[in-house]
């Protein structure tokens, strides 16, 4: 079976993404699970542009992705300045509440990895009572020497859909290694979503969101863990984004002149 995203992968800013859009996204979804996969789901946003132009072992991680969405406005933005415009954002708490949505109407089982241990089993306690089939679920704190008992723990439980809410680039490593590891047909990496859905964080209003400062509203929520890091990659992805810009102009007009 033909993948949803096949010719359709892009470079911006020396990371790959999938130029699909969330209905294409979700066929790809159920493609996957009903030809029992391996489909493996990973997200770039401005943070992950500077981390992958810093580390070459992580954007291997972000090559390995069967599909890369587009998370974050901000990188929407730049790419569609970079004349290499993509059909829209696709969050991945976005992503994980339609696929969920799809998940009890189907009758999916799914996995939640990641999160503290409270939160993930209150988000646990919430989808089943909303009738979502939670094959199981586990906290995203453990030693290496644990994560081979865990992945079996999952192999076990005989999931269709497995949701990794774990920091960079732990998430990805664990999505891309998921469906050979675990025998699960989709892995999908969300990152802090768990904390959102489980009630612990809340989200920026839409408007924020189409503004592109959804990352200020978290900000303003956790400002000493998350200060540093923000003024840091966000400078760090400007710089990125004026040098492309700033070459692209430069090879126009070397083309214009030749």
């Amino acid at each position: 079976m033909a993948l949803v995203s096949e010719g359709r992968r892009m470079r911006i800013l020396g990371v790959p993404v999938d130029a699909v859009d969330m209905h294409e996204t979700l066929a790809w979804v159920e493609e996957r699970i009903a030809a029992r996969g391996p489909g493996t789901h990973l997200c770039v946003n401005a943070a992950n542009v500077v981390r992958a132009n810093d580390d070459p072992d992580y954007l291997a991680l972000l090559e390995r992705g069967d599909l890369v969405g587009s998370d974050g406005q901000p990188f929407v933005w730049a790419a569609r300045m970079l004349g290499q415009p993509l059909p829209g954002r696709v969050a991945g708490i976005d992503l994980m509440e339609q696929v969920l949505r799809l998940a009890r109407d189907a009758g999916w089982r799914i996995y939640l990895l990641g999160g503290r241990e409270h939160v993930v089993t209150r988000l646990g306690e919430r989808l089943r009572a909303e009738g979502v089939q939670v094959a199981g679920l586990r906290n995203g704190y453990y030693a290496p020497e644990e994560e081979p008992a865990i992945l079996a723990e999952i192999r076990r439980s005989a999931a269709d859909v497995l949701f990794v809410g774990m920091p960079t680039p732990a998430k990805e490593r664990v999505v891309v290694a998921g469906p050979e590891s675990t025998g699960v047909p989709v892995c999908i990496g969300v990152g802090g979503s768990f904390d959102v859905l489980a009630g612990e964080l809340r989200r920026a209003p839409v408007t924020v969101q189409r503004l592109g400062m959804e990352w200020l509203f978290r900000l303003a929520q956790e400002p000493r863990r998350l200060f540093g890091r923000y003024a840091v990659t966000n400078t760090r992805f400007i710089a990125l984004v004026v040098r492309d810009v700033v070459r692209r102009l430069r090879l126009s007009r070397v083309a214009r002149r030749s």
